[in-house]
Formats: structure tokens, sequence, C-alpha cells
């Protein structure tokens, strides 16, 4: 029996059960006579979703060489793996079906309003950016902008967000975002403990921080055996830390509105080496003195209430931003001001390379994405209000919070918070619990602080009426009406006041029309490749169709606007959401539990070895702290372990194949201390490896769990399950695997599942109640982290069923399988299985031209662009390499579009070979080639501008053209 990690009644109950009537796959019509069932609907989604037609399909098959689907499996899938019985999943809906059965289970959710605070608060997403970013496939089908020459859009809207981090906190330097305010604050924890030489193992965290954001840095310390005290900052007695004190962490405004001088806590923490960290608002920012300006060294929050919907909870950009000391070792993306060959000004990532993947188990983060989606989204909130803008909004809360106390004071009740900017505390004599009550009566959710205190925190949509509302909830006469009263004195003590100029760059003081702002948002998507313009073919990232079925509901309000800590009652369409995807993953998969609280797949990585640690640990085997990882593992797999508290020792691979010798060997020496092997499947070399039962079993066999990386599970849905191979703990992809968009760089959710000696470990929260009841903490900020865009995920599910999400698994495979064979007669294809098949992707090897031609994979690769063309994965797991992924939903069109463009470059290298072009000065080291280059008025290349610009015939009908040259 499997049991949910969801806090509410396990139950699952389906909405408005469907039809008994089955229906195939595909639908097949005739203009002649009728070929299909009159009582099956006609818009079912499989065919919609899967690339190729019956007729592709066919043709397909016979050049991998194999009869069918089953057949092509057979000999693709180890035997001894593949599953016995298909998935236990409802019938697939159609998209108009779907659609009508989300929007009952949206119905349950209640909106009230919510003045709970703690982080999040409602904001008025500008119609503008929710059309045009948030439900533009331009914008949430890009990839992280690793290929800059075709990526300078959503580059240049991420400087600004930055631009205006860095402008609001007062710092030097910010990333691109981070996954939430309560991991980006246990990241700025590991900073200032890495900035001590990891020697200072105390951090203290002021009482009035935020009880999820004090929650994940305890959930983060305990690895790193760092000492977490929890206090009153400005009281704290922090000399009889001496030198041992790493740094702290104060709330500005505090959780309970308070704002505070730090200054010379700053200055005394300074003193004594270590560094002042920072919770901050950035609405707050512009009317408070920022947070570098007062000695702060990071500063770190959430930008949610810059457009982004509350979501009950995510996604939303956390940001971090620090003093130039630290630069180095900020945590996530970063981008920075370039120039290309040209001299044209350009956009790329700054430390490209990420830093776990440079370090791997020596790395103090995992962090391998961001928030990309939503820091633009708050980005452009920036643009379209201008410093002007965003100030008038702060203050316009601040009045009302102003006018709201001072008429509460009439009622004879004390505002403990005597300095605020839109928060009070708002202490009850007789006991808070009946005020609480009145207002949910009144449709409003108030923060119940404790006994005797309510929390009420404003923002942008509050109007008038809303206020006189929230009065008559504390006016002890029901038939009192207030007669508002605008209170013109602030509540900021003019030591506090701001005034230091902020986003003064032309970018957030130039689009303040619709009109204008429209053209800025167009503007930059006019620069960046998505699956809008083709097919992006990176290997292990599973780029395959966001459908806008799918996506629809994200923007709804019963799914947008619901505060993530909001009374559970309300959120009862999220709880019939989240139950069902979990128990549909659970028998995806084969574990008895899902946690969908991670909110990214490294955090998936972090959340399953802290499980495993906690289980070792119930067991008495604390010793047990030595976790397995192949060479071949993504570079996030040993950062994770790292950050787990996790020695990592290598296990060879040859040829593609994990070294089950080498294997055997380190888990027999280190049996005693054997924790974990992590273990990705099908393999990082894009092949199912025969070995995988052997593999689980030799850990098991000395007392080790396995955890299998999930990237790859687009290739095992319907044919085999990660708990049935022997996984203890896998954690899913579900912005691969499940559909929800890559955003140019997040969101993502990352859940786990685990088999049932694991469930009690899984990660709980302080404010909703999730996960066993000797759960590890949480791992994100919010209880359920990400739940805005599960209904993608859901909606993939339901309607695809499990005959259609075991037919996409075969697209996948056959996909891969036929590009291989295309391709292969021009390239070397690397690691195939003992019948010559790879799995969902494979690996085209560029190493031989480097000595024929000079060339290499970057030089394919930008190369490509040229085509029309994103880069496969490049230099991974192999350098000098290529990995191609197609997925299952493009087209054999699609797919051999893209083989044509390989084969041309083929024989664009052939010509360097032969002498036609020289090395180092050709079509392709010269790649991409811009509209710039292209008409000057001089031409000195051993190539014609014309092959430059359209070496194949479809370009001049479909060409997209990189911005700037190569990077």
């Amino acid at each position: 029996m499997r049991v949910l990690s969801f806090a509410f009644n396990r139950r699952i109950t389906y909405v408005n059960n469907r039809s008994l009537f089955s229906k195939p796959l595909i639908q097949k019509f005739s203009s002649s006579s009728r070929t299909y069932d009159a009582f099956s609907p006609l818009d079912t989604f499989p065919r919609r979703h899967n690339g190729s037609s019956d007729s592709d399909v066919k043709r397909m098959l016979d050049i991998v060489g194999v009869k069918d689907m089953e057949d092509l499996a057979s000999k693709t899938v180890p035997a001894n793996i593949l599953s016995k019985r298909p998935l236990a999943l409802e019938d697939g809906l159609t998209e108009h079906e779907l659609l009508i059965r989300l929007k009952k289970v949206a119905s349950k959710n209640k909106i009230y309003k919510s003045y709970i605070g703690m982080g999040y608060t409602d904001t008025i997403v500008p119609p503008v950016i929710l059309r045009n970013i948030l439900e533009s496939p331009g914008w949430y089908t890009q990839y992280t902008p690793y290929q800059p020459e075709i990526s300078q859009g959503r580059l240049e809207s991420l400087l600004n967000f930055q631009t205006m981090v860095t402008d609001l906190t007062g710092m030097n330097v910010a990333n691109a975002s981070l996954l939430d305010e309560g991991t980006a604050a246990a990241e700025a924890m590991l900073i200032a403990y890495s900035a001590g030489k990891q020697k200072q193992h105390t951090f203290f965290v002021d009482e009035k921080c935020h009880p999820q954001t004090i929650a994940c840095l305890q959930t983060r310390a305990e690895c790193f055996k760092i000492k977490v005290i929890v206090g009153n900052a400005l009281k704290h007695d922090f000399d009889q830390y001496g030198k041992n004190l790493s740094g702290i962490l104060v709330q500005y405004p505090a959780t309970n509105g308070t704002i505070n001088d730090y200054t010379e806590l700053a200055n005394k923490i300074h003193s004594m080496g270590g560094k002042m960290v920072c919770a901050t608002d950035l609405l707050a920012l512009t009317l408070l003195i920022p947070p570098g300006e007062w000695g702060a060294d990071i500063a770190i929050g959430n930008s949610q209430r810059f457009g982004v919907p509350l979501g009950y909870g995510g996604p939303h950009a956390a940001f971090f931003a620090c003093k130039e000391p630290l630069v180095r070792r900020i945590p996530g993306r970063l981008v920075g001001v370039s120039r290309d060959p040209s001299g044209n000004k350009a956009y790329r990532l700054s430390l490209q390379t990420r830093e776990q993947h440079i370090r791997r188990e020596k790395a103090t983060s995992n962090i391998c994405t961001a928030q990309a989606l939503l820091a633009n989204m708050a980005a452009m909130y920036g643009v379209y209000h201008g410093p002007e803008g965003v100030k008038a909004i702060a203050k316009r809360i601040h009045d009302f919070t102003n006018t709201l106390a001072a008429d509460i004071k009439r009622h004879g009740y004390t505002i403990k918070t005597d300095n605020f900017f839109d928060t009070l505390n708002v202490h009850i004599e007789g006991g808070s619990e009946a005020i609480y009550k009145k207002a949910l009566n009144a449709g409003i959710n108030l923060r119940k602080v404790d006994d005797f205190t309510i929390g009420i925190t404003l923002d942008e949509t509050v109007t008038k009426d809303d206020l006189v509302n929230l009065i008559r909830v504390f006016a002890k006469d029901p038939t009192y009406i207030p007669s508002l009263v605008d209170v013109e004195k602030s509540n900021i003590p003019k030591q506090f006041i701001r005034t230091s100029s902020f986003m003064q760059h032309q970018v957030f003081n130039s689009y303040h029309s619709e009109t204008e702002m429209l053209r800025y948002i167009y503007h930059l998507q006019s620069k960046d490749l998505s699956l809008a313009h083709s097919m992006i073919s990176l290997g292990s990232c599973t780029m395959k169709l966001n459908a806008t079925t799918e996506m629809i509901p994200v923007t709804w309000p019963e799914f947008a606007n619901i505060h993530p800590f909001a009374p559970i009652d309300q959120a009862e369409g999220y709880k019939i959401l989240i139950q069902e995807l979990e128990h549909d993953l659970a028998e995806i998969t084969g574990f008895d539990s899902i946690s969908l609280q991670p909110n990214s797949g490294a955090q998936g990585e972090y959340a399953g070895l802290r499980v495993i640690g906690a289980y070792h640990k119930s067991r008495g085997d604390e010793k047990r702290d030595i976790c397995l990882i192949p060479d071949s593992a993504h570079g996030t797999n040993p950062a994770s372990a790292a950050v787990s508290g996790m020695s990592v020792l290598n296990v060879k691979c040859n040829n593609g194949d994990l070294d089950m010798k080498d294997l055997e060997e380190k888990a027999n020496k280190y049996k005693d201390r054997l924790a974990a092997f992590m273990v990705t499947y099908p393999s990082t070399f894009g092949v199912f490896e025969n070995g995988v039962l052997k593999a689980c079993e030799i850990i098991h066999n000395y007392g080790g769990q396995v955890y299998m990386d999930g990237a790859n599970m687009n290739a095992q849905i319907g044919l085999c399950k990660p708990a049935d191979i022997g996984a203890d703990v896998c954690h899913l992809n579900l912005h691969k695997t499940f559909c929800i968009p890559h955003g140019g760089g997040g969101p993502g959710v990352g859940p786990i599942g685990v088999k049932s000696h694991l469930m009690p470990f899984l990660p709980g929260h302080p404010v909703i109640k999730t996960g066993g009841d000797k759960g590890i903490g949480p791992v994100s900020a919010a209880p359920f982290g990400s739940p805005n865009i599960l209904p993608i995920s859901w909606a993939y599910i339901k309607m695809m069923g499990s005959e259609g999400l075991k037919s996409a698994t075969y697209y996948a495979l056959l996909n891969a399988n036929y590009m291989a064979r295309r391709l292969s007669g021009h390239y070397k294809i690397l690691y195939t299985n003992q019948n010559g098949m790879c799995a969902h992707e494979f690996i085209v090897d560029i190493r031989p031209f480097a000595t024929s031609a000079d060339i290499r994979a970057i030089d394919v690769a930008k190369r490509l662009q040229d085509y029309g063309f994103h880069s496969p994965t490049m230099s991974w797991p192999v350098s000098n390499t290529l990995m191609i992924e197609p997925t299952e939903s493009e087209s054999k069109a699609e797919l051999d579009r893209f083989c044509d463009a390989m084969i041309a470059i083929r024989e664009e290298i052939r010509e360097i070979e032969l002498g036609k072009q020289p090395k180092g000065d050709n079509i392709l080291t010269n790649a991409p080639h811009t509209i710039q280059t292209l008409v000057k008025p001089t031409w000195d290349k051993a190539y014609a501008r014309e092959q430059a610009a359209f070496p194949i015939k479809y370009l001049r009908e479909r060409k997209f053209w990189p911005t700037v040259g190569r990077l």
C-alpha cells in the first residue's frame, strides 16, 4: 500500500472520472469511409504530443532495423528489468476533458484576501507581462543561456534583474536568481562559513527572521557541523563566540514588521571576522536605507512581490547580492557584459562553467539552476514601473499600513511594531483566536503569530474597500463603518529613510507605456531561439513539448492566488492535485511515497541523500558517510553528496559501462562506511547498462542505499521502474520528463520517490505539516516547493494515460536510434549496447576532427546556430563530443532537418580536411555568422557569404539569425 507525503487525508479521490469508453492513442481519419469509433473523442492528446505519424514511424523503424516498437524496446532495454504489467493509471483524458476536470479541481481552492505575509504577498501582475512572458512559449520554452549568441534577449533581461537587485540592496553584484528565500539564506550561510575557511562553526540567526527561512538554514547547517543559534540579535552577547562566529542573519524589515538599525551590530560582527547577511524586501528598499549602506555583506530575499503570482508558494525568483570581495563565492548564475569579435556589446554568463561542475565533491553549493522565467517577470515589473513607479507602490502600501494602524489603535488595541513598512503585529488582550476566526468568516486570512498576537501584511492589491473590511474585523461594534483618514506621517524613522538613488539605468526609465513595453518584450524575445523555432536536442535535458493545454491552468486565479500558509481547507483543490500527482508518480516509478517539496533536480538529489543519511542515523549507522559515484555522473551528484555531509569516491567507467569490479572492490573496502551509490539510468552515456541490477545488489549487500538520478527517466516510463530495478530513492525532473518548461533556466521541480523504509524521513516544514514523522528539515521555503506549476505535470499524465506515457517512451527511443543511424555514416557514434542500440540519447564524437581539421565540438555547436539550431549538450559526459536527445515530441521532418544540418557540417569539415578552407579561419571557426558580419563591404573568407548564411535551402524561408558573433 502506497502512502503519500501530503499532510491531508491520504485517500485518493478522483474528480469526475471519465467515460468507460476506450480510445486509440492515434485517431485515424479517412475521407471515403469512417475508420474510427463514433463514440470516441477526436481531440486525443498522445497524437498531438508525439511528433511523428504512423507512416513516418514505420519508415523510421525500417531504418533502425526493428519490426515494431516492442521489438525496439526488447533490443534496447535489458530483459531482466522490463516491467511485466502496464501502468495502473486512468485512461487518458482529451484536452477538452482535461480542462473541464481541472477547472473542477481548481474550484475547490478558496481565494481569500491574504494578509499573512512571511515573505509572500499578493501582487498585481501587469497584463502585458502576464500574457507576453509568463504565457508566451517564446519565453518559457527557452533553455538556459549557455549559447549566448542565440540568447541575448533573456541575458539582457536577467542583467536587468541583477542591476535592479544590486541598486535596491546597495550591493556591488547580484546573481541571476536562486530557488527561494530559504535556500538563498542557506547559501549565504555557507558562503560566510567558507569565507572563514570553514573554521568558524557558529552562525547566529535573529529570531525575527521568517520561520521557514530559519528551518531551511538549520537543515543545511547540520551536514557542515555548523551550530545555528537563534535569538535576539540586538540583545545577544556575541563575545562568547570569540573567533568562532562565521556570520549572522537578520530580517529587514523583520517578520513582525519592525525596522531595526543594524549598523552597530554589523560593525561588531565584522570586528569578529564574521559576515553580515540580511534577508530583505525589494519593495521596502525603495523607501529604506539599503543593507549595503549600513554594513551588510550579503543581501537575500524573494522578488515575488515584483509581479509574480503567489502560486501557493512558488515558483518565485529569490535574489542574492553581495559585496565585491565575495563575488567569486556567489552561487548560481551571473550575467556579464562582453564584446563579440566585431566589437559589439554582448551579454553572456560569467563564471559560465558552473561551480559544482568544476569542483564536484569539493563544492560548497550544488546549485544547478535558477528561476529565470520568474526573474525575467520581476525584472520586467521593474522596467515597466520604473524607479518612481515602484517607489509610489511602496509609499501607497506604507500609507495604507499607517491608516490601518491608526484605526486599530482607536479600537483599543496595541500595535507591537513601533517602526514598520507594511506589517503590523497587533496585541489582542483577550486572545487572538476570536479575531482570527472573525477574519476568516469575512474571507480574510491573518497571521496568527501566537495566542495574543495577530500579524497583518498589506500589499499593492489592497483597495480602500479592502482596508475598510479589514478594520471592521477589529471593530467591537458590528455596525462600525470606518471613516478612513490619510495618515501623512510616516512610521519609518528619519534615520531609516533612503536617500540614495536606484534604478537610474535607461532601461528602467524608457518603457512605461504598454505599447513601448510590449515592443521591448518582443524585441528581446526575437533575439532568443526557443522551441517555438526548432528542436533543442540537448542530451540529458529533455526539451520536449510544453503543451498549451498543460500551461493554461498555471495562471488561473484558483491556482495563482493562494498564499502558501493559507489554512489547508482553503487549498482543497491543491490537495487533490498534489495527492493525485504523488499517486501517479509513485505508480510510474514503483515507489511507496513521493515528496514534491524539492524545487529543482539538484534539490531533489540533496533531499534524497539527506533522507538516506537520516535513515542510517536512525539505525545507529552514523559512520556511514561514503557515497560512490561514477566518473560519468552529472556534476551535481558529487556536489549534492558533499553538501549532504558525505565523502565522495568515484567509480570507474570503461567504454561507457560502469566498472563492476571497481564498484564491488570499493563497496567491500568501505562496507562499514558505505552510505549510498548514485547511478543515472539509462547511463549518462545514453545506454541501458546490463549490470544495473547487479550494481544495486552489490550496494545493498554492503549495507548501502541506491540513489537513482532521474535525469533520464524519459527512457523508462512504462517500460521499467526505478524501484523495481533496485533504487531506494530517485529524484525526478518534472521540468524534463513531465513537461514543465525550462523557462530559460528555471523553474524546475525535483520530487523524490522513496521506498517504504525511507518514508518516515521525507522532508517536513515548520508551518504546514509535510513529510514523515522523523522527517528531515525543509529543503525548500514553501511546503510543496513550486506548486503553481504542478498542474502542468498533472495534466500531462492525465492526458497521456498509461498507454500514452508508454508510447512517448517508445517514440523517444525510436527518435534517438533513428538519428543515430542517419548520422552514423558521417560521425562516430559513441556507446551503444550489444544490439547496436542507444537509449533516448546518443553521443556524437567530434574528437577525430581536432587532428584532421583543428575543429572541436564548440565549432560544430556554433555552426549549428547558422542552420537554425541550438547545440546539443557539448563536451559532457565526454570531452569534445555532442550528446543528442531529440525527445518524443519532434517529428521525423524535424529530425531529418537536424540530421541534414549535421551532415552538411560534416561536409564543411571535409573541405577543411582537404585544404579547401584553412584551419583556424573557416566557416566553422568563424560561426555563427550575423547579418552585420555578412553585409560588410569587404569579404576575405575562403567561403562564400551565401554558404555562411544559407547552407541549406530551407533557411531561405526559415532563418533564425544570431544577433552577436561568437563569445
